[in-house]
């Protein structure tokens, strides 16, 4: 079993910032493989599917950003689930908007949801797909700035980040 986690915030005003790039991708994927998020559990809301002959659970954390590891720590234990089998959905300021990037492993730079992930496994083996958010010079305040409503004008460029996230990593399930 692969576990795929989008990062996020749960509560509904943060359902259009920078910060929840990971839930609505793993949403995307999740409507792609045709899995709905119906049961609560680990401090998560899970959906479970298939992909390319993998079973795959796919987890949005209902800790909030800072405290994803938790979560994910859970789920892992629970269903004995290996580093090697996890994917993270995360935004990345550190990519210009309309980039994204897979990395098989690397620190969790200035993300505190990485960070979580990173203290709480102990590990920094897990792949991710960033999804560049860039930064907003107007924001003196990075937390303003990824806490912000994504704007008409950018939110079609992270759309079309998200469908090309879900097709990378669709390659890289059929690969393992």
């Amino acid at each position: 079993m692969k576990l795929i986690v989008g990062l996020g915030n749960p509560d509904g005003k943060y359902a259009r910032t920078f910060h929840n790039v990971g839930f609505r991708a793993i949403e995307k994927f999740a409507d792609e493989i045709d899995a709905r998020f119906t049961k609560r559990m680990c401090d998560g809301v899970v959906a479970e599917g298939y992909f390319a002959g993998n079973k795959l659970l796919l987890l949005k954390p209902l800790t909030y950003m800072n405290l994803s590891g938790i979560a994910v720590r859970q789920i892992m234990q629970k269903f004995k689930i290996s580093i090697n089998d996890l994917y993270v959905f995360v935004d990345d300021i550190d990519l210009p908007l309309g980039k994204i990037r897979y990395r098989e492993s690397g620190s969790a730079g200035t993300h505190n949801g990485l960070k979580s992930i990173v203290n709480e496994l102990g590990d920094t083996n897990f792949k991710r797909i960033k999804i560049g958010i860039g930064r907003d010079e107007k924001f003196a305040d990075l937390a303003d700035f990824v806490l912000s409503r994504i704007p008409d004008d950018k939110l079609e460029i992270i759309d079309g980040e998200i469908e090309e996230a879900c097709e990378l990593l669709k390659k890289e399930l059929i690969k393992k």
